[in-house]
């Protein structure tokens, strides 16, 4: 990433000068202080909590599911479980407490896994919205949602949009993908929203393919590593 981003995807610790050069940054909320928050503040950055709407990482609890995410482990929630609506809607008032200007939502795309979760999802986000009004609130994909998810949140992130992580490392994705990823962009493009493209490479050449791509569909593009601790 360079300075000049739009973002700042940051699942790390600290590195608050650094991520100060940011106009906007997402950060977890657990792992920074309300004086951190308030430092970030005094520089001109918009701080975003993390948020997962639909999975969790947590102990055993009632909303889990038995399934979980084979990338990352967590545990995929019955989304319309009122403990689990309760939970999430207490993390967002939390953040917004702690200092957070707003909220990156993010494994939204249920309709890939539970499909008839997406209208408890929909519900999930306009509590949300309720509670954070006037935040900024990002998405990251929900397209299941859309274009209802358009009149909730300020943005979308096109996650892994053109290039993502393997088991054998970065690569871009197939040209059908390409292709099926060009048509939800340009969807996006009719609807009112910041549109930021996350995708993941290590070689400058890969880099510049999704940067040029993104923007040939009207897209910012940042550029992590798999882990997002690039600053």
């Amino acid at each position: 990433m360079s300075a000049k981003d739009p973002i700042c995807f940051y699942y790390g610790n600290g590195k608050l000068i650094e991520l100060a050069e940011y106009p906007r940054v997402v950060l977890q909320p657990d792992f920074y202080k309300p004086a951190e928050l308030t430092y970030l503040a005094e520089q001109g950055v918009q701080t975003l909590g993390y948020l997962s709407l639909s999975e969790d990482t947590g102990p055993p609890a009632p909303w889990q599911r038995q399934e979980r995410n084979p990338d990352w482990g967590g545990a995929f929630v019955h989304v319309g479980h009122p403990l689990w609506v309760e939970h999430v809607v207490g993390q967002a008032k939390s953040a917004m407490a702690q200092g957070f200007h707003g909220l990156f939502l993010d494994t939204l795309n249920v309709e890939l896994t539970y499909p008839e979760d997406v209208p408890h999802l929909l519900t999930l986000v306009g509590a949300i919205r309720e509670e954070a009004q006037p935040a900024y609130l990002l998405a990251n994909r929900g397209f299941g949602m859309l274009p209802r998810l358009a009149e909730i949140v300020d943005g979308v992130v096109f996650e892994s949009f053109s290039a993502r992580w393997t088991e054998e490392g970065y690569a871009p994705w197939p040209a059908d993908t390409l292709e099926f990823h060009a048509q939800i962009a340009e969807q996006l493009l009719q609807l009112e929203l910041d549109l930021i493209a996350l995708d993941y490479a290590d070689t400058q050449g890969l880099t510049d393919f999704a940067v040029r791509r993104a923007r040939q569909f009207g897209m910012q593009c940042v550029v992590s590593d798999r882990a997002l601790s690039r600053v």
